[in-house]
């Protein structure tokens, strides 16, 4: 019984991964050759890594990638719920499950449907520079959309009004963490990768019973992003805004509806799990919103004050900069999956500081490179100074009077 289940799970997951994952592997190949020719390419500036232009366009082989397959999924399971396909061509595990996925069909439409939007907009952005304003009045409104579909955190708080407010502003902030997030190759879409296979992981062994809804479209979006990710690496495209607006309100919509699912002992404390996964994220969003708002800058004025920067004035290269924040993430989101396995609070606190000691690390690490940032910019100057003097005419010296 045990090996039959096992066998059903990697099938599952194998079935979510490798379609998405050979689907974006292609279309960001081929989004690789057509963003050039219709002017989608970002160039170098003051504030980016990269010193080459480079196509933009992988967020849209992201998005359909994810699309694609999900759609496909619900089309199957309502064929053979109108039984024109038989049953007998999904395991039995999963074929239970048949109506209730039909019948969560129009909220995952809603939610593809908000992110569409998002993405168009962050297509439109990349091509044409738009606003913060709009852009963030349009956030807000995929969000309602999201909320009005039934999609709503529980946090403590049974109220419907408030869960509807934290899911919108939930969404609205890892929108634009995971956006903030895309300054080096790799970083946004490697992030969502990791947070998106750990969250898999907690709703398929975590509760009692996997949450298959929660947990495929988790997997679908990781193989969409390890597709991506195999070009992206080495900087040959970019997700652009599209990507990362899109990628952000899946992975918020997916965790708020993940926190429908408590376990039988009323554990509550294992609703702090999505902060848990998305820790180091939300840490680089709330360090750069303080940072530029402390400076008296617009909190949307993109500029190098990400983590990721500092660890490079620390000295590590980029790639090894990005490792080193995948780790983190890694990290933060295997203690949301011990708060699964704890009883109470007393263990949660537990997980709790760990996450802390991350965040305390990462802080350490993101203000030595603040200072080294600033000592290598006084150095230079003091350089370009001293290297200028060098090389100015000498003055004739000057008649003494007697």
């Amino acid at each position: 019984m045990h090996s039959w289940r096992s066998m059903t799970l990697l099938l599952f997951i194998a079935a979510c991964l490798l379609p998405a994952f050979l689907l974006s592997l292609a279309l960001t190949a081929a989004m690789r050759m057509l963003s050039p020719r219709l002017g989608l390419i970002d160039k170098p500036a003051a504030r980016k890594v990269h010193l080459t232009p480079t196509p933009l366009g992988g967020g849209v082989a992201v998005w359909a990638a994810v699309v694609g397959p999900i759609l496909g999924a619900v089309l199957v399971a309502w064929l053979i719920r109108q039984n024109v396909l038989p049953t007998s061509i999904v395991p039995a595990a999963l074929g239970i499950h048949i109506d209730g996925m039909v019948a969560k069909a129009p909220q995952l439409f809603a939610i593809l449907g908000a992110g569409t939007l998002l993405a168009a907009v962050g297509l439109y952005d990349d091509f044409r520079a738009i606003p913060w304003q709009p852009r963030l009045a349009l956030q807000f409104l995929a969000a309602g959309i999201v909320v009005a579909a039934g999609v709503r955190a529980t946090l403590f708080v049974s109220l419907p009004w408030f869960g509807s407010f934290v899911t919108v502003f939930w969404i609205v902030l890892l929108v634009n963490a995971f956006n903030f997030l895309d300054n080096m190759n790799g970083l946004s879409g490697g992030i969502a990768f990791v947070a998106a296979g750990v969250l898999a992981a907690i709703m398929l062994t975590a509760l009692s019973e996997p949450r298959w809804f929660v947990a495929g479209t988790m997997l679908i979006l990781a193989g969409s992003l390890g597709g991506f990710l195999t070009h992206n690496w080495r900087g040959r495209i970019f997700m652009g805004d599209a990507g990362s607006y899109f990628v952000g309100l899946l992975m918020a919509s997916l965790t708020a509806a993940a926190t429908f699912y408590e376990t039988e002992q009323g554990s509550r404390h294992v609703l702090l799990a999505p902060l848990c996964v998305l820790a180091v994220p939300l840490y680089d969003f709330t360090s750069v919103m303080v940072i530029r708002l402390s400076q008296r800058r617009s909190p949307f004025q993109p500029d190098k004050s990400h983590f990721s920067h500092r660890l490079v004035e620390l000295g590590l290269s980029p790639p090894r900069a990005v490792l080193t924040i995948y780790l983190a993430t890694l990290t933060t989101g295997l203690a949301a999956l011990v708060l699964y396995q704890v009883p109470g609070w007393g263990g949660a606190w537990l997980v709790i500081v760990i996450v802390g000691c991350v965040l305390a690390i990462v802080a350490i690490l993101e203000t030595t490179g603040r200072r080294s940032g600033r000592r290598l910019t006084a150095s230079q100057h003091s350089a370009a100074l001293t290297a200028a003097l060098d090389h100015a005419p000498s003055r004739p010296p000057e008649p003494t009077r007697s």
